[in-house]
């Protein structure tokens, strides 16, 4: 599955574009650089997906190019290519309640979710009480202010599209997520069991992967969303990773089908989710 390689390959295909604007000018990387005031490493850098390519590079590459036309385009591209892989550092620069506002856009225009989930109960699936444990912890991780009670407020709201008409949910867990302790036994019992609850939404499809399914053709993977069919975006530990490349779509949705294949679902879900509470008490 791609992670933040998607991101690593958007650079270096950007950077081959402007090495090709480069050679079709008739330069060298000596000259480019020169022309542009630059250490000639800098070109390789930047040709081989190394590093960040400024609004300013872009605009001495193409005019030392005399390819000032492919200005604006090249721009475009770079900025789709730099809100691939946005650090949470960044997202989360004013707390947590920004992150979770951030996403608000794209949840509002979407028909069609699919999520995987390996290790914790995904947001919309979860009480209050299991949000704000989970927010306290990555709080407390990444030393950040404390607005949790706004982020908590934020993704309640945002849990509201499960009752949204033309909306529809296909989610798939671990059964490992059942038993993962996210705050006390009471909290998870009361999770689990707003679990079975929204189970039975009609536009909602929980499936569970038990532990003891045989993983050989489909590992777990890290956990991701789809919306509809037009992005992917994939929670690493170090940043929020957006993939919109077809190819790349293809494969989580080729991926999320054999999980779901794997996963259990109706009447034997209540059965694992069952188990699980009883674990609890």
């Amino acid at each position: 599955m791609p992670t933040s390689s998607s991101f690593t390959e958007a650079r270096l295909a950007f950077g081959k574009r402007l090495r090709r604007l480069r050679e079709d000018s008739g330069l060298s990387a000596r000259e480019l650089a020169r022309r542009c005031g630059w250490h000639e490493s800098k070109c390789s850098r930047i040709e081989n997906g190394h590093v960040r390519v400024s609004i300013e590079t872009i605009e001495k590459w193409a005019r030392a190019c005399d390819a000032e036309a492919l200005i604006a385009e090249l721009i475009e591209a770079a900025r789709g290519i730099e809100g691939m892989y946005v650090e949470w550092q960044e997202m989360e620069r004013s707390g947590l309640r920004q992150a979770q506002d951030t996403v608000r856009p794209l949840w509002e225009r979407t028909k069609r979710f699919r999520a995987y989930s390996q290790n914790l109960i995904p947001g919309p699936l979860q009480t209050p009480e299991y949000t704000r444990a989970v927010l306290a912890g990555i709080r407390e991780r990444r030393h950040l202010p404390d607005d949790i009670d706004a982020a908590v407020a934020v993704r309640e709201e945002r849990q509201t599209v499960l009752g949204e008409p033309g909306k529809a949910f296909h989610i798939v867990l671990e059964e490992g997520a059942l038993y993962r302790r996210i705050g006390s036994p009471e909290l998870m019992t009361n999770q689990l069991g707003r679990l079975i609850q929204i189970s039975v939404l009609p536009h909602v499809r929980l499936g569970i992967i038990p532990r003891d399914a045989d993983r050989s053709l489909m590992p777990p993977v890290e956990d991701f969303w789809v919306f509809d069919d037009r992005q992917v975006n994939v929670e690493l530990v170090s940043a929020y990773l957006t993939v919109k490349q077809p190819h790349e779509i293809k494969l989580y949705t080729g991926d999320f089908r054999r999980l779901s294949d794997l996963a259990e679902h109706g009447g034997p879900v209540f059965a694992l989710i069952a188990s699980a509470i009883n674990s609890y008490s």
